[in-house]
């Protein structure tokens, strides 16, 4: 069955990147003139995904408006020759078919995608964070649709990182696919493991595949680390019966989960701006030379 819908869980409070957070969902924050959470819209549209369904939670309206209609926007734009403008406003909501579910206690992130059970129904769908980025030159969705579609298997996506990252992380035990450089199968994954416990340095990214069985599986997972229900727990339910694969991402991915990352990843993307970035590399070069004289 081809993979039509992505599940977004955004209800999160957003702690890390507080006091901006405090009434902006923090998928909400821009990088230059965008949210956050429109790049990851659009990047799960570029790879054929026709229906969003945000898990949100009592405080997060914005994201609901932000890929709405807004009449009076578009009429005063229209009134006023902004045509430019207006176009890139109604291009959020012709985006794709836009659905939302409330999360109504943060129970983790397990809880949050068993949240959408009911919009996704009996079909195959795709998981993205809101505060994971995936830069559009080295994209990875499409790659791992070509692996559910042959091995009919749930697929996450890996990463190598530093030894101090990995207790902040949900690490994975693979082997090798004979003939398949960019595969695995994954064998075990554990929640935030001390750096003595982890099996690798393999870490999951933000993007998942699913098989519609996690739901069933999600729905027996009890509570694990910090009394949440983990999603990973879930998954490596599937590893042991076989039924998960992994995607070696070699790309370049962005955590805007921290102020430091936030930042950092708005400054990449102005760089890719043509309108915007040699005024800001003049910027840059001003401003470290002044630093670098005091």
């Amino acid at each position: 069955m081809r993979i039509r819908k992505a599940v977004l869980p955004v209800a999160g409070l957003g702690t890390r990147v507080l006091p901006a957070s405090k009434v902006t969902p923090k998928e909400m924050l821009p990088l230059v003139d965008k949210p956050t959470l429109q790049y990851i819209v659009e990047e799960a549209v570029e790879a054929g995904i026709e229906e969003i369904i945000f898990v949100t939670s009592a405080s997060k309206h914005s994201i609901e408006d932000h890929f709405d209609s807004f009449p009076e926007l578009e009429r005063t734009l229209e009134k006023k020759g902004k045509q430019k403008e207006l176009e890139a406003v109604r291009s959020i909501q012709n985006l794709a078919a836009y659905a939302s579910v409330r999360q109504p206690a943060p129970l983790g992130l397990g809880h949050a995608v068993w949240c959408a059970r009911h919009l996704v129904g009996d079909e195959p769908f795709i998981v993205l964070l809101g505060d994971d980025l995936v830069d559009p030159d080295t994209p990875c969705l499409k790659r791992m649709i070509e692996l559910y579609e042959h091995y009919q298997s749930s697929v996450i996506c890996l990463f190598e990182v530093p030894e101090e990252n990995i207790p902040s992380l949900g690490i994975a035990s693979v082997e090798h696919v004979a003939g398949a450089a960019d595969t695995f199968k994954v064998k075990h994954l554990v929640e935030k493991p001390s750096i003595e416990e982890a099996p690798s340095n393999l870490a999951v990214a933000g993007r998942y595949v699913f098989t519609p069985d996690i739901f069933a599986i999600l729905e027996k997972t009890p509570p694990g680390k910090g009394g949440e229900i983990q999603l990973t727990d879930a998954i490596q339910v599937q590893a042991e019966a076989g039924r998960c694969y992994a995607l070696n991402f070699q790309g370049i991915r962005y955590d805007t989960g921290t102020p430091l990352g936030l930042l950092t990843t708005s400054i990449a993307y102005a760089l890719k701006r043509p309108d915007i970035a040699p005024a800001l590399r003049e910027y840059m070069r001003q401003a470290l030379a002044e630093h670098e004289g005091r």
